[in-house]
């Protein structure tokens, strides 16, 4: 495996490791990849020989024999043996030999059992990866899996992709991506094609790469695969949690240190006790059987039993909280905590966002109020919105939309039906600078144009009003009073997002925000939040003592 490991880095070029450093038209000269056709059929075959396949390998497991036998090799076990079996042949003592025998068995079970939650981590590293990949080959775009991707294609993202490979962005259209199997940040990050100045900028900081085993919450985008397989970096974690070196708590090293003191020491009173024996004239097979049996009853054979039932009992006692824990040593590590560094989202909060608070109508309203299914604030929240539904009727997407749909759906919103009635034909995405994002729906000979985004960003594009059904102009009395709504709703910690439409006589082929995005109809606010979990306070409050 590691020479495998060590022939696989040295195929790499130096495009690969700077990819999120060089400008894009830089990186394409050095992929050797048109953009718009993609690698031909040959020149993949060519890279499939040189690079491999895009799949995680690491070792063959051991069977279960085998680990079994690998847990004999430690100091202590061996001793321990070693004085079971001279209890058994030289004393006779067949009592003493079989409970020396339960403990280093019962010892051993619990270390075949450690490693193989071991592998089980590098088994769920592979079902990270995405089944299949969108590029473009040949001039064409295909659908192929993704153990056939090499360095240079051309794939094709869009919310609700697992990320297939390493990748350099080349289009990024309100890329969002959740990394959190690489970083542990649950919240998705917004990813743009600029390059990065910074040299050993960390994977956190490459807003121009996406990664292997990631998730697309949001947007599109065009990428160049830079890394594949064992050199990603989900494939660079394999590889060190295959080959990982066992860290010992201090319990067991003190364990360690004491069993080789008290062996060292029996050693040595035993070989006295023959020596003085001998000395005073005692025959030799006797002090040999006098000696043996001392040694044998002062080795501490209950030692790994006693530490393994009172750490069996911690484990237990923390089960009772809720507190489930995988390996008996990591009790005595837990109990040794002195600083808990935690994440926010996703740990104290549920990350599930929730509309909370609604704005419609002239009146500010909590989550349970009835919306009528017509309500242009509910159709442009769902129509410019890019969440998606799986085959298990989940949602895929930014949370922030997922938030917007679900609380569509709580109101028995047709959600399926209106896509299917509205389809999207057009869009304006949204980015930081506006704050909005808009989409194009046909609706009879007209076009229904649905923007949603910032509530001072979108007011000031508003011309109009939609109150109890009825459209009319939007007065200054209006925008102070959304305003103002908007004001509480943030001094309560809520994320507000303003939602408004207008009726279009045409689609243009590329609009504009400036020409598109004015003399709107507001249609409402929504406020929400990530809740906290409720024990969130409690278990803040027992960490502080």
């Amino acid at each position: 495996m590691k020479d495998q490991n060590m022939e696989q880095k040295s195929t790499r070029k130096v495009w690969q490791d700077k990819a999120y450093q060089m400008e894009i038209a830089q990186l394409l000269r050095a992929v050797e990849s048109p953009v718009e056709t993609g690698l031909s059929s040959a020149e993949v075959a060519k890279r499939q020989a040189e690079y491999g396949s895009n799949a995680l390998e690491v070792e063959k497991h051991s069977s279960l024999l085998e680990k079994f036998i690998e847990q004999f090799k430690d100091f202590m076990i061996i001793i321990l043996l070693a004085s079971a079996a001279v209890s058994l042949f030289a004393s006779h003592e067949w009592h003493d030999a079989v409970i020396i025998l339960l403990v280093v068995v019962l010892n051993a079970i619990m270390g075949v059992i450690q490693e193989a939650k071991a592998e089980e981590a590098i088994d769920a590293l592979k079902e990270m990866a995405s089944p299949d990949a969108r590029v473009r080959r040949n001039g064409n775009v295909e659908t192929i899996k993704s153990h056939e991707l090499v360095p240079g294609d051309i794939v094709l993202l869009e919310a609700g992709d697992i990320v297939p490979a390493d990748m350099r962005l080349l289009e990024a259209n309100s890329l969002k991506v959740e990394e959190a199997a690489l970083t542990g940040e649950s919240v998705p990050v917004d990813k743009d094609i600029a390059p990065i100045s910074l040299e050993d900028a960390g994977i956190g900081d490459r807003k121009n790469m996406v990664y292997s085993g990631t998730n697309v919450t949001y947007g599109r985008a065009v990428a160049v695969v830079t890394a594949i397989g064992m050199d990603t970096e989900v494939g660079h974690i394999a590889n060190m949690l295959a080959h990982a070196e066992k860290t010992k708590t201090p319990l067991q090293r003190d364990q360690d240190r004491l069993g080789k003191s008290l062996t060292i020491m029996i050693l040595a009173i035993a070989a006295v006790t023959f020596v003085v024996g001998l000395l005073r004239g005692r025959a030799i097979t006797d002090m040999l059987l006098v000696s043996i049996s001392l040694a044998v009853a002062a080795i501490p054979e209950g030692l790994p039993a006693i530490s393994t039932i009172i750490l069996s009992l911690g484990t237990r006692s923390m089960a009772e909280r809720k507190a489930l824990v995988r390996t008996l040593p990591a009790v005595e590590t837990l109990g040794g905590t002195q600083v808990i560094c935690s994440d926010k989202t996703g740990t104290l909060t549920l990350n599930q966002m929730t509309i909370e608070k609604v704005y419609f109508d002239g009146k500010l309203q909590d989550r349970s109020v009835e919306i009528p299914a017509e309500n242009p604030l509910l159709r442009s929240l769902v129509l410019a919105n890019d969440t998606k539904l799986d085959a298990e009727g989940k949602l895929i997407g930014d949370p922030t939309e997922t938030a917007m749909v679900q609380f569509a759906l709580d109101q028995h919103f047709p959600l399926q039906e209106n896509e299917s009635k509205y389809p999207r034909v057009q869009e304006l995405p949204f980015d930081s600078s506006r704050k909005l994002m808009s989409t194009f729906h046909p609706m009879g000979g007209e076009f229904l144009l649905c923007t949603k985004g910032a509530p001072d960003q979108l007011l000031q594009r508003c011309s109009h009003i939609v109150e109890n059904g009825e459209v009319r102009p939007l007065t200054e009395e209006d925008r102070k009073a959304i305003l103002s709504e908007n004001t509480k709703m943030a001094r309560e910690a809520l994320r507000v997002l303003a939602a408004a439409y207008q009726i279009c006589n045409a689609v243009p082929d590329s609009p504009r925000s400036e020409e598109v995005e004015q003399n709107l109809i507001f249609a409402g606010l929504v406020g929400m939040i990530d809740p906290e979990r409720k024990e969130a306070a409690a278990a803040i409050s027992v960490a502080k003592g």
